[in-house]
């Protein structure tokens, strides 16, 4: 998505891009590359780090037969999505600092970024209702049907992301209409808002599958309090801390899930073409972390990655103990 006004220097322009003169916009044919920015450079390396770290992950799942449970199914989604975030903020900036960008260039994307972000954020909902389903169905958790059942829903997240990232390219963007742009041009207000309305809807029910999570949580804990009479001094105090510690990482996922998506979904439907672009910047900016984030606190906390990825690096050092898989652990 390219900003549709300037930005510390940039001239302002009603559907404007910020990353060239004005202009160079209205007479194409004297194009010339533009300087390196300090935004052009954090686009780059942000793109580049985000790549990476996803495709470690996805390589990792998908080349270990023993990641084959619905968690980790969620996780090579989660990645994947991530990944082409990467991707598109590194075309983003090869397009605009590189080679003279056209409207395809911006169109695709535009909608490479659409499809990745809600993909991402359809799989972190998905990732919530695995853990509220392994805590209240735990005997089934893990079984054949729970899988297909998973790849069932990562298809359709998947169909629905392509089918929302193709609608700039489908002529839904505001190329030839520049009062129509949004906050993010070539997006419209009218995708936008519907885009970060959804955005919205996503986030609250992910808050509300946490919320049930902490209330079966809390049945555990009690059941675990009525025996704690019968476990040794230890085990009570195990006990303790390993739920003080697992609410700590709770409060932590969420603040980070809320921090990256609420301010440019809010932003999306209060902003217009015509709204300072350091807002669009400051909203955006967070969303798109969010890809950067997301291998840390949901995939490289899992012991069976962590121990994938271990015995790839330090095959020597690494321990042959088995590990049973726990779906909280992620």
């Amino acid at each position: 998505m390219i900003l549709n006004a300037s930005d510390l220097g940039w001239e302002e322009s009603s559907g404007a891009d910020p990353f060239f003169p004005v202009d160079q916009q209205d007479n194409p044919s004297s194009y010339e590359v533009p300087p390196l920015t300090v935004w052009g450079v954090a686009l780059c390396v942000s793109g580049t780090l985000i790549a990476a770290e996803n495709a470690i992950v996805v390589t990792t799942i998908l080349a270990t037969p023993s990641l084959r449970a619905p968690v980790f199914l969620l996780l090579a989604s989660l990645g994947l999505a991530d990944l082409l975030a990467g991707v598109a903020l590194i075309l983003h900036f090869l397009f605009h600092f590189c080679v003279e960008p056209s409207d395809w260039s911006e169109l695709l994307t535009s909608g490479l970024l659409v499809t990745s972000l809600t993909a991402s954020l359809c799989s972190l909902m998905g990732v919530a209702l695995d853990r509220y389903l392994s805590l209240s169905h735990a005997l089934t958790y893990g079984s054949g049907e729970s899988r297909r059942r998973a790849a069932g829903l990562l298809l359709l997240v998947w169909l629905g992301a392509c089918v929302i990232g193709a609608g700039p390219a489908m002529g839904w963007h505001c190329l030839g209409e520049p009062d129509s742009c949004s906050v993010a041009r070539p997006l419209t207000r009218a995708y936008l808002s519907l885009l970060c309305g959804g955005f919205l809807v996503v986030v609250m029910v992910t808050l509300q599958l946490y919320a049930g999570i902490c209330r079966v949580a809390r049945r555990h804990a009690h059941a675990i309090a009525t025996q704690r009479h019968f476990l040794p001094a230890t085990h009570s105090y195990a006990s303790k801390h390993s739920s003080g510690r697992g609410f700590s990482r709770l409060i932590l996922v969420l603040s980070v899930f809320v921090g990256c998506w609420m301010p440019f979904s809010l932003w999306g439907l209060l902003g217009d073409a015509s709204s300072p672009p350091l807002y669009t910047y400051a909203t955006l900016v967070p969303a798109a972390g969010s890809s950067l984030l997301n291998p840390i606190l949901y995939s490289l906390r899992n012991k069976d990655i962590r121990k994938v990825l271990l015995q790839a690096c330090c095959p020597n050092r690494c321990t042959h103990n088995t590990h049973i898989h726990n779906p909280v652990d992620v």
